[in-house]
């Protein structure tokens, strides 16, 4: 596949995202209910996780000091224990989301198909950040995308009903998830203005310095993927790193 038209893909995939996620924002803005389409994604029930305990997502919740200890500690409690095995789907594609997941320990994976049938990875979800198709959750649509586990997962779930009784009962939660969606839009325009400035060993280079558990635990068709190249460029770019 030439240039252009890799460029053109990558283009039309990054349109989506964004609209996911202003739509996301602007569902924390407004705060409208409803209840769960027929299609809804009923996720893997919430399972016991050993020794596995909420400090890390206490840390996240307090993260943009917004939410203080005592706070963080009682929301946290809204949140169930939930486990993944390598490959399992969090998310399949042409179902509603109900799982906004604070992914623990592990590696998650989000792609889409382009026109052809082929799978373009979207994100990397790695331990301490929150993976969710924010477009289908929030605005209750069939996923676009799916997530899958690339490492055995454990972490923390709400239901969007749960999340949204949250939003309602405890401002600084409503805010803190304001503050997640702005930052996840930051992340998705910077990605996508390296994808257009940025050559493709700084990318690589890029990734390999801020996600390395991706290079360490993710196949290289999935990177090349997600970098917008092909896995012969990705090769070359591993070996002359």
């Amino acid at each position: 596949m030439g240039v252009v038209s890799d460029k053109a893909r990558f283009s039309g995939l990054q349109r989506k995202e964004e609209v996911s996620v202003l739509a996301s924002a602007s569902f924390v803005g407004k705060l409208h209910s409803g209840g769960l389409s027929a299609l809804a994604w009923k996720r893997p029930p919430p399972v016991a996780c050993g020794s596995m305990t909420r400090e890390k997502l206490i840390d996240f919740l307090q993260r943009a000091d917004l939410i203080n200890g005592p706070q963080a500690t009682e929301i946290a409690r809204s949140f169930a224990p939930l486990q993944l095995r390598k490959n399992e789907v969090l998310q399949p594609f042409g179902r509603v989301s109900d799982a906004y997941f604070f992914l623990d320990q592990g590696l998650l994976r989000a792609f889409v198909q382009d026109a052809e049938g082929n799978e373009v990875t979207t994100r990397f979800y790695s331990s301490g950040h929150v993976a969710l198709d924010a477009s289908s959750f929030f605005n209750r649509t069939p996923a676009q995308q799916q997530i899958h586990a690339l490492t055995p997962c454990q972490g923390w779930v709400l239901s969007y009903q749960q999340l949204n009784t949250l939003f309602h009962a405890r401002p600084e939660f409503r805010e803190f998830g304001r503050s997640v969606l702005v930052g996840a839009l930051a992340t998705l325009q910077e990605r996508m203005l390296d994808q257009i400035r940025e050559t493709a060993r700084t990318r690589y280079e890029k990734l390999l310095r801020t996600s390395p558990a991706v290079l360490q635990h993710a196949p290289l068709k999935y990177i090349a993927s997600y970098l917008g190249v092909t896995d012969s460029s990705l090769s070359r770019l591993r070996g002359n790193a």
